[in-house]
């Protein structure tokens, strides 16, 4: 019995040891797991950190530089969300004055504080500092910094924002010295297109500028995680945050590698829809010009005055890029003279160049364009400059050739008493986009402008070739029609081209 109660005691130890063992084997195996999946991708944290590539949107759902984090990282650029009307953020306005042109810079800084209102932010003060070029590693001086950070105290500054487009070290070296999220130019003009984007088109090619702007400035994010270990080989000498760094890249670039495949399958549709207009003939007309110098509001009038449903119109608002989407309309006039108005993006001083090349294909509107209508706020006292501004960034697009008509608009609204609507000279005109005079005058410029090369013609059309009449009845200006033995006789006032399609029905034969 003795025997068999200490072989029972042995087994039941056995046991109890085994399964000690086998916790402990699987604790160590948890741990070597856990430590394993940290290194790899990050932890999880609930309330200071999350992981800047968990989602595969980044671009929708996660701000551009960096989240607000609480305790052990910091990213390089934390940013608040946009927000609404009711919760206003209050941020301090920087700039630095190379003292080039004194009525550019304050200009450029109203601007700034325009584009965080339309951000839903509240600049609450501003930081100027006078110096030929701008800090290397900090953008402004020490001693800048040092007063920036007394006024955020004393402001109560949610939010820093800078005039120009911070370089990844100073973005980086800044949040360090001031604990705040940091925005620069660049970042808060990329956040209102995120919000004003509207078609799939736009928020993709939203979303390829900021990863492209994001790309750059991962270093610094991970700072709470060790950028070198001590073995030797590629990755194994790679330390927790160096290999994140490594997956976040590769995450970042090959999302733009998809977003440049959608948007190349956009742009082959937008192509195959601007042929077939090209084919039908109809005009393209595109308004172009400074951010809210009024070129949803003469769209709108322009729908209004010749009989358009409401729903075709587009966002009209007071503010910088309330409209960004490109959107095509067909304006009927009467008498066959038709024409296609489009409604496209505005400029902005110090416009990232990122999003003139993410924008490009939906720019392609403009470089096929028969008539460039270049809408000014003659009221803006800065209008020449911005005027001026317009057509730089239209030489870009490729536009030498085709022909402008500038349109001087709000001008019941200049200081100066100028007469509406007028012409002044070929290619001016005065106008108020809100009255109806304004939009017939250009409405009638338009006309004559795009169909200037338009020729008289008189066609006999046998009757078994109704389709060429119902085209001309459409696309043309019928001076006469009767109906003969031989056929469908019409005088016409047509594009040149229609002239020389149809000759075969010329009368006299």
């Amino acid at each position: 019995m003795e025997n068999s109660d200490v072989i029972e005691d042995t087994r039941e130890e056995k046991d109890m040891v085994g399964e000690k063992n086998i916790r402990e084997e699987k604790d160590m195996v948890g741990e070597k797991n856990i430590r394993e999946e940290k290194d790899m991708v990050g932890e999880k944290n609930t309330g200071e950190e999350k992981g800047m590539m968990e989602e595969k949107n980044i671009g929708e759902e996660k701000d551009m530089v960096g989240e607000k984090n609480t305790g052990e990282e910091k990213g390089i650029a934390p940013q608040a969300q946009i927000g609404n009307k009711g919760e206003w953020e209050r941020v301090l306005l920087v700039g630095v004055d190379n003292g080039s042109l004194a009525d550019d810079f304050a200009r450029s800084m109203e601007e700034l504080k325009s584009l965080a209102q339309a951000c839903y932010m509240e600049p609450v003060g501003k930081v100027v500092q006078r110096m030929p070029s701008v800090h290397k590693s900090l953008y402004i001086g020490k001693g800048k910094v040092e007063e920036v950070r007394e006024a955020i105290v004393r402001l109560e500054v949610d939010t820093v924002i800078f005039d120009d487009t911070l370089t990844p070290s100073q973005l980086r070296n800044l949040q360090d010295e001031l604990g705040k999220p940091i925005l620069d130019r660049t970042a808060l003009i990329l956040n209102i297109f995120e919000v004003r984007a509207k078609t799939r088109e736009a928020k993709l090619q939203v979303e390829s500028a900021k990863l492209k702007y994001l790309l750059p400035r991962l270093v610094g994010m991970h700072q709470a995680l060790t950028r070198q270990g001590g073995t030797s080989g590629s990755m194994s000498s790679r330390g927790a945050g160096e290999k994140k760094l490594e997956l976040d890249k590769r995450r970042i670039e090959h999302r733009i590698a998809e977003l440049n495949r959608e948007l190349e399958a956009i742009s082959r549709e937008r192509r195959v829809q601007r042929n077939k207009r090209i084919k039908s003939g109809i005009p393209l007309v595109a308004l172009v010009g400074y951010t809210n110098a009024g070129k949803s509001t003469v769209m709108n009038a322009m729908l209004d005055a010749y009989g358009m449903d409401d729903e075709k119109k587009v966002l009209e608002k007071d503010m910088l890029f309330a409209t960004l989407d490109t959107t095509v309309r067909n304006i009927h006039v009467g008498n066959g003279q038709d024409f296609l108005l489009s409604d496209t993006v505005g400029f902005i001083h110090k416009l990232p160049h990122g999003l003139v090349k993410a924008f490009r294909s939906t720019l392609e509107e403009v470089e096929n364009a028969d008539l460039l209508l270049h809408v000014v706020d003659c009221s803006d006292p800065a209008h020449r400059e911005q005027a001026a501004l317009t057509r730089q960034q239209l030489a870009q697009l490729h536009t030498a050739d085709i022909p402008v008509l500038t349109v001087f608009n709000k001008a019941d609204k200049c200081e100066s008493s100028v007469g509406y609507p007028k012409m002044a000279g070929e290619d001016r005109i005065y106008i108020s986009a809100k009255e109806p005079s304004s939009i017939k005058m250009l409405a009638e410029k338009i006309l004559e402008c795009v169909y200037q090369d338009d020729a008289l013609a008189e066609f006999l059309i046998p009757y078994e070739n109704g389709d060429v009449v119902s085209y001309l009845m459409e696309h043309a200006r019928v001076i006469s029609c009767k109906y003969e033995e031989q056929g469908t006789r019409i005088r016409v006032e047509c594009h040149k081209a229609d002239k020389d399609r149809y000759a075969g029905f010329a009368f006299p034969v």
